[in-house]
């Protein structure tokens, strides 16, 4: 006779499947509402088989020219190839591997190049993040309960349902990750040369999808080592084949990098600003937080640090921490701090030690991120499941009600958080470019509108991203600084889109003062004759 399934199994299950198509859901639903943003400006620019220099050579020479021809670099077109758009990543941006872009092209070629089709590769790949989390967890807890909690968490985690929506390597990388940890816990498991051949495959594919993957190669290697004392065990010299094999696979585009290190564009600049340190603690947490729950609070504002979801994600986060050290043998609770340890330090030490701001970039910590929401995916199924092996703090029946509250808390700020990601123009990961939607509406609004701007600073991707938005009546006049272009006749209203200050002293002495279009953030100004 079949077992029946308790009460407590059903509904668990009901609300897993409802999370899941809840969580597929908010990936495709508005995919091109929020503005195509700087970064992914350059997706299209590398797609496109173009470099920035070209860009600039062939249009900031201070012609009049239309919006569709500033979007023609965004676009495929006959004359650059699959080759050009590694020749591009090559040359400007060799720290950019090319396994997503020759796949998104690819793509783009199949099905066009609007912003949703582009858009929609990286939701497909994200929803490989399911399949490839629910086994780790199996490598790691053999456990399905645990499997289908994750999938639960990062189903309608807001951080998730955001990057799935970027036309960027970020979902690629996510699922690679996850391949190739699984994939060196099942050849730690079951030796075989095919399973030990699988892992080096999903690490040659992860190196190839985000250069940061390099720590997580590392994350296992110091996590082998430890397990088998740095031994030439029958473990540790597969695994020195393996990872050796993955990393002989990426040296023809490591060979690229090192040979073009110093003509990587300078679109990293950002990352070494140098920043309070208090400052970037507050930004961690922030991070961290948004792992559950997301209403795009700036990770600067006092505000997020007093809401109430944050503060119980923070500690829900130590907790279980704490509970998978204690609850766990070593061959699980070290991969999993190793995985969120060596990412975390690895980011952060150069900004103690030399500055900068590497460490705000939530993307870079992704790894980390996954190792963070798998613990808590433990945690819940430990205590929900009334398991015995738990820290004496409460008794068995409250603590599991008290844990299947705080789940569902959870999971309804995940929810909620979506829900407001769901309608939005752009977000907090729009960062450089989230104010466009707004200075593209000021725009707009002239019957015969002129928009000046330069390649100063970070505005090639500005331009670009501004140009999704921007009425086709509008032109552009673009210049490579320091030149100062004679600002054209003929419009309505000219505007100037973030001048550096020797463009603006240029047109001011053109007999035009340079009006700041309030609020000051959005960088536009309008041009007044004296």
């Amino acid at each position: 006779m079949a077992q029946r399934r308790s009460p407590q199994t059903v509904w668990l299950q009901f609300l897993i499947i409802i999370l899941l198509v809840l969580g597929i859901f908010f990936r495709f639903v508005n995919l091109d509402r929020k503005v195509y943003w700087h970064d992914e400006t350059f997706t299209s620019l590398r797609i496109a088989g173009y470099t920035k220099a070209e860009l600039v050579q062939q249009l900031f020479d201070g012609r009049v020219i239309g919006v569709e021809e500033l979007q023609n670099y965004q676009r495929l077109n006959s004359g650059k190839s699959l080759l050009d758009t590694v020749r591009t990543l090559a040359v400007e941006e060799p720290q950019h591997p090319p396994l997503y872009y020759v796949t998104v092209r690819l793509w783009v070629q199949l099905f066009g190049n609007s912003v949703a089709i582009i858009r929609s590769l990286s939701v497909l790949i994200s929803l490989l993040v399911f399949p490839a989390v629910y086994w780790l967890c199996l490598e790691l807890f053999a456990s399905p309960l645990v499997g289908w909690i994750a999938i639960a968490l990062l189903s309608v985690s807001p951080f998730h349902v955001l990057y799935a929506q970027e036309a960027r390597p970020y979902s690629l990388w996510t699922v690679t990750i996850l391949l190739s940890s699984a994939a060196l816990l099942r050849a730690m498991r079951l030796p075989s040369k095919l399973n030990w051949g699988i892992y080096a495959a999903t690490l040659a594919l992860s190196l190839y999808s985000f250069l940061l993957s390099g720590l997580v190669a590392i994350g296992h290697c110091i996590y082998v080592g430890l397990m088998e004392r740095f031994r030439l065990s029958k473990t540790f010299i597969p695994y020195l084949l393996a990872a050796s094999a993955g990393l002989f696979a990426f040296l023809p585009w490591l060979f690229i990098l090192l040979t073009n290190l110093y003509s990587v564009d300078d679109t990293t600049s950002w990352s070494a600003r140098q920043t309070p340190l208090f400052s970037l603690v507050k930004t961690w947490v922030g991070n961290l937080s948004r792992l559950f729950f997301d209403v795009n609070f700036d990770s600067d504002a006092s505000l997020l640090y007093l809401v109430i979801p944050t503060l119980l994600s923070f500690l829900l986060i130590i907790y279980s921490l704490y509970f998978l050290s204690r609850t766990t043998e070593k061959r699980v609770w070290l991969f999993v701090f190793v995985l969120i340890g060596f990412t975390a330090l690895a980011i952060l030490t150069p900004d103690l030690i030399l500055g900068g701001r590497r460490s705000s970039a939530s993307r870079y910590l992704i790894p980390c991120y996954l190792g963070i929401q798998i613990t808590v995916a433990y945690l819940f199924a430990n205590q929900i499941s009334n398991q015995p092996n738990q820290p004496i703090l409460f008794s068995v029946y409250s603590s599991q009600k008290a844990f299947q509250a705080v789940m569902i808390a959870l999971i309804f700020c995940g929810v909620v958080s979506d829900i407001f990601i769901s309608k939005a123009e752009t977000w907090w990961t729009k960062k450089k470019s989230d104010n466009h939607p707004q200075v593209a509406r000021i725009i707009n609004q002239a019957t015969q509108p002129l928009v000046i701007s330069s390649n100063y600073n970070f505005n090639i991707g500005e331009a670009l991203s501004l140009s999704y938005l921007l009425a086709p009546k509008t032109k552009l006049q673009l210049v490579a600084q320091p030149n100062i272009p004679k600002v054209a006749e003929g419009f309505t209203d000219v505007f100037v889109f973030d001048p550096f200050p020797s463009l603006r002293r240029g047109i001011e002495k053109q007999n035009y003062k340079i009006q700041t279009v309030l609020p000051s953030k959005l960088k536009l100004g309008k041009l007044l004759k004296k």
